[in-house]
């Protein structure tokens, strides 16, 4: 019998060795259930195919021709990913919507032996579970926002205070992208909806009696915008507001952005983006300083003459509590004793 999915904490404790994502690579990278594997019973140009026969031409031809299309993936599955399996093997199996791909390949493994089921409604099950939890319902637990401007360690002050055992969102993380115009931390970011299954996991974790730490943001993290329940949540949420000396966030900038600073081709281009806030002139007068290797004067110039003019601009004077937290330095031993200091007033 299917299996219906109630929630999504219920992903966590299910009694299956092995979640099996049957759809097609496509469907896979674009989103799938966290954790699973990607066994596809049709590849993309099959798929295609198969659904062109069956619009276009006759429905029990498209059956049969997938029919066999299944067995041959299934059978070059047997005989790769899952040869080493033994007959305890427990997996549990979805495609889109939870029909004839996902049944057609429980059926062959029931028939090994194996406990296989399947998830009502497949995919689309759980995607409405994600949508619920992101646009139609609350904020498990209270929010408190990091804010602070560029270069402040808010990225690792969350990092300590997840190591002393506080609740965080590391939204950055999930979007992959740094949330500047200096921040993306790969070739591209993952789809809207593979960040919304990475949050809303997340949220489906957490402590309702506690609260839930996360760096201020835009709406938009690079091009991935933050789901309405926790968007609204940090809006209304009081900010904790970090200060350090400029040279400490300089040193600590150049640490974490050393990826940028040694791609001068990446870093001139990203600079040439800012040239309608700043005019040819300061653009060139920074590509100069790239270019000559003088990397803490580029980046102290960014700081004083682009980010920190905006982040006053911007800065959260709307929030209902700020707390100002001034640190004489961004040492992890300073970091560490600013997170157990949080945790102790919750």
């Amino acid at each position: 019998m299917p299996l219906k999915l109630i929630q999504l904490s219920d992903l966590a404790t299910l009694p299956f060795d092995e979640i099996i994502d049957v759809r097609s690579p496509a469907e896979f990278a674009t989103d799938h259930v966290p954790g699973a594997i990607n066994l596809p019973a049709m590849s993309n140009d099959e798929r295609a195919k198969v659904g062109t026969i069956y619009v276009q031409d006759d429905p029990f031809k498209a059956r049969k021709i997938g029919a066999a299309i299944v067995a041959r993936n299934v059978a070059t599955h047997l005989e790769g990913p899952l040869s080493e399996k033994n007959g305890s093997y427990k997996p549990l199996v979805y495609c889109w919507r939870g029909g004839q791909r996902s049944g057609s390949v429980a059926i062959i493994l029931k028939q090994i032996g194996w406990r296989t089921d399947t998830v009502e409604g497949g995919y689309q099950a759980y995607r409405r579970l994600v949508s619920k939890a992101l646009y139609d319902g609350a904020m498990p637990c209270p929010v408190v926002v990091i804010d602070g401007g560029t270069g402040t360690a808010k990225t690792r002050l969350l990092d300590h205070l997840a190591k002393q055992g506080a609740q965080i969102l590391d939204l950055e993380a999930m979007a992959e992208h740094r949330g500047s115009l200096f921040g993306s931390l790969g070739d591209r970011q993952p789809s809207q909806k593979t960040f919304e299954s990475r949050l809303a996991m997340e949220l489906a974790k957490l402590q309702p009696s506690r609260p839930v730490y996360v760096e201020a943001e835009s709406s938009k993290i690079g091009r991935l915008i933050i789901p309405p329940v926790l968007w609204h949540a940090m809006i209304a949420a009081p900010n904790l507001r970090i200060n350090a000396p400029l040279e400490t966030r300089v040193d600590h900038l150049t640490t974490a952005y050393s990826d940028i600073c040694a791609d001068r081709e990446k870093l001139d281009t990203i600079l040439d983006l800012l040239t309608r806030y700043h005019g040819r002139n300061t653009i060139e007068g920074w590509k100069t300083l790239s270019k000559d290797n003088s990397l803490k004067p580029l980046i102290k110039a960014l700081i004083q003459t682009h980010y920190d003019p905006r982040y006053t601009r911007i800065s959260r004077a709307h929030a209902p509590e700020v707390q100002e937290i001034s640190l004489p330095d961004l040492s992890d031993c300073t970091l560490a004793a600013t997170a157990a200091m949080l945790i102790s007033q919750e």
